[in-house]
């Protein structure tokens, strides 16, 4: 498989999403983030969108974010339980095994993901993460794991003119959670685990700044 190509187009996949306004319907606001979703033409659900400002520097966010074994977004993201490496492609591109909890008061039991992921930087500074689903020989499903599947999906952090202690951060997932779930468990589940998203990545990024 051609990890490469496959990364770089799920970054194309991404800005093409950020660039494309039409379809959107908002399913959830709050003050930090308005999540919007459309059908997804990668498989047969939905794309949802976030889309809030941060407080704190592309760079502050960015180090929330990034895809890196130990990284921070295991100790604030609620649904990344483990994250690991399964192999380095080059400086950028990586396969990554992610697991998540049980969800939705245990309807929804843990699952794993295994992903080609591409960290791309942007002249004007925007920095985006970018993963869709691949098969890796050394990662085969596992017991106790349902095996789900991102299509293209990711986090771009753009920076503010004339702002720069905020950050506009973009979120796309779209994922087939595989199993047997009710259409109506994964439709509620998305809008409201975004919404947490942002919400716990403003207090992660929060916290740095305090040290």
């Amino acid at each position: 498989m051609d990890y490469e190509q496959k990364a770089k187009s799920v970054a194309d996949c991404l800005m093409s999403y950020k660039r494309d306004e039409t379809g959107w319907k908002v399913c959830k606001k709050s003050n930090d983030v308005v999540v919007s979703w459309r059908p997804s033409s990668e498989f047969h659900g939905n794309v949802y969108k976030g889309e809030g400002i941060v407080s704190g520097s592309p760079e502050k966010v960015w180090e929330c974010l990034k895809p890196i074994p130990n990284g921070l977004r295991v100790s604030w993201d609620n649904n990344v339980k483990k994250f690991e490496l399964l192999e380095q492609i080059t400086e950028d591109i990586s396969i990554c095994r992610t697991v998540t909890p049980s969800a939705a008061m245990g309807i929804i039991a843990p699952r794993d993901f295994v992903d080609v992921i591409l960290v791309q930087q942007y002249e004007d500074g925007t920095i985006s993460s970018n993963a869709t689903n691949v098969s890796h020989s050394s990662c085969p499903p596992q017991s106790g794991y349902v095996r789900g599947l991102n299509h293209p999906c990711g986090c771009i952090c753009v920076p503010i003119s004339g702002e720069p202690k905020k950050t506009q951060v973009l979120s796309f997932f779209q994922t087939d959670l595989g199993g047997l779930l009710p259409r109506s468990v994964v439709d509620s589940f998305f809008p409201s685990s975004m919404a947490e998203f942002y919400s716990n990545l403003a207090k992660a990024v929060k916290s740095l700044k305090d040290h």
